[in-house]
């Protein structure tokens, strides 16, 4: 999501079943209209529960933010904003989250990227300086290099791997971890995953991260077994766009022994995803008159939240995952429509405050 220039999910794709895929009864996402008698999830305040493994993106300093923040019960928070001040307030009011950041930089151009080892050398010389800063010190825990690259081909995906393996390297060897990957929603294609070994290996090596976005919409249900609006927990389910990642998991992780700890670097509701019903639209504020006629009710921050509650208790499920960051906190100009720290920001602090983090 957000980079130097807005990078869509819609630019992402929403793969077939493959012949290679092991069938978990989940659909492909369709336009399918859906049922209007949906009963109308249970509402807040919610009740005291397991640790949530929700965060924030926060993409600008915005004092409503603070609040969440004082719950220290935040799991994830990711930003591009690397101000040693702004990143040293973050850690006090949320000593328990992992802090993740990420430069902005100009999209990845993968069919250009001839040479990936000089690219992520070049990566390294511009981010090691800010990340060894002495005022950054024991606050980032780890950084992301490019915003939702596009591997579309098994040449693109080894390219990608070989930037991302070697940037882990030399980071690592300097005391830094990373995150890699970093994809957008519903990609890339699961046939293209083997591809994307060596960078996998490195992290795991220099204790690492892999990092996922995970939207979809109209609801954050959608491309799973449970949409529409099925509210239960089961971790054998397996979505194209939410839930995606146990699809990586199970047939291109596990199988082959490659144990690293996953975050959803960027999750919410996302009207851009392709092949979807409902309304245009891009951020939640988009779909409260949908989801009202969905009988799903008039209150579309509680509506918000209750779908992330959904999301939070499939992540509990699975221990791999270590936190999903909503976006957006603290909106730029263009995502407003995303905007957590407004209506939603009461019910989202009830929620996380009596669910804290592990």
């Amino acid at each position: 999501m957000p980079s130097e220039t807005p990078t869509p999910a819609s630019q992402a794709f929403v793969s077939p079943l493959l012949p290679t895929d092991t069938p978990t009864g989940t659909p492909e996402p369709s336009v399918t209209p859906r049922p209007t008698n949906t009963p109308t999830p249970t509402a807040t305040p919610f009740p005291p529960g397991p640790p949530t493994k929700l965060g924030l993106y926060i993409t600008r300093n915005d004092p409503k933010m603070r609040e969440l923040l004082d719950t220290r019960n935040i799991a994830l928070v990711k930003t591009l904003e690397y101000d040693p001040n702004f990143l040293q307030e973050i850690k006090q009011r949320a000593p328990n989250a992992l802090l993740i950041a990420r430069l902005t930089l100009p999209q990845a151009d993968l069919s250009a990227m001839t040479d990936p080892v000089a690219a992520a050398r070049g990566f390294v010389d511009q981010l090691l300086p800010i990340a060894t800063d002495s005022r950054r010190t024991g606050l980032v825990d780890a950084w992301e290099s490019f915003n939702e690259p596009v591997a579309d081909n098994a040449e693109h995906m080894g390219r990608l791997a070989q930037f991302e393996a070697e940037r882990t390297r030399l980071l690592g060897e300097a005391g830094v971890r990373s995150v890699i990957g970093n994809f957008g929603t519903g990609s890339p294609a699961l046939e293209l995953w083997p591809a994307f070994r060596p960078a996998v290996e490195m992290a795991i090596r220099y204790k690492g991260y892999l990092g996922l976005h995970e939207y979809s919409a109209p609801t954050m249900q959608f491309g799973t077994p449970q949409d529409p609006l099925g509210w239960g927990v089961d971790p054998a389910q397996e979505g194209w766009l939410t839930l995606r990642y146990r699809k990586v998991y199970r047939q291109f992780l596990q199988p082959n022994g490659l144990a690293i700890p996953i975050l959803m670097t960027e999750a919410g509701i996302d009207g851009t995803v392709s092949n979807r019903p409902g309304p245009a639209g891009k951020g939640w504020r988009d779909f409260a008159g949908y989801w009202d006629e969905l009988g799903m009710g008039s209150d579309a921050p509680g509506n918000y939240v209750e779908q992330l509650a959904w999301y939070d208790a499939q992540l509990q499920a699975d221990k791999y995952v270590l936190g999903a960051a909503i976006f957006v906190a603290g909106a730029s100009p263009g995502w407003e429509s995303f905007e957590i720290l407004d209506a939603p920001e009461q019910i989202l602090k009830q929620y996380i405050s009596v669910h804290p983090v592990r």
